[in-house]
């Protein structure tokens, strides 16, 4: 079960039939998210595999997992967005539990997505997931 601000979502994209208002949903989502300050966009927090520019920032807390995230593309501004939905402030432990594939699927991003924004999105989850498993233990 995904966490509440998630599920908000999904109940949102049941309400829009076109796809098209979908993918707005999703841009706006991008530009609500507060910037990542550039300092923070290094190599480090560069996430490879994707087309546009991609950087993600972990910084677990109190056993909990947090990130920021930004990205030159609206459209993957606005994944990195659902991802903060989907992940941030979950025990850091639970994190590599969720099933992404399965939670995005409800949104029906899979039959949306180019090739290389899948897999862009692809190595952003598995960012994720590794970062949380190294600080968990």
């Amino acid at each position: 079960m995904a966490q509440a601000r998630f599920e908000e979502v999904v109940e949102d994209f049941e309400f829009l039939e076109d796809w098209e208002d979908r993918y707005r949903m999703v841009i706006e989502m991008g530009k609500a998210m507060p910037p990542m300050p550039d300092a923070l966009k290094v190599p480090a927090t560069k996430v490879e595999g994707c087309a546009s520019q991609v950087w993600l920032h972990m910084h677990p807390q109190d056993g909990a997992f947090h990130f920021q995230g930004d990205s030159d593309a609206m459209i993957v501004r606005g994944l990195i967005a659902l991802l903060h939905r989907l992940y941030d402030g979950l025990p850091l432990t639970q994190v590599p539990a969720v099933d992404a594939r399965a939670e995005l699927g409800r949104l029906g991003l899979h039959d949306h997505l180019s090739a290389q924004r899948s897999n862009g999105l692809r190595a952003m989850i598995e960012r994720i997931r590794n970062e949380a498993r190294a600080v968990a233990g």
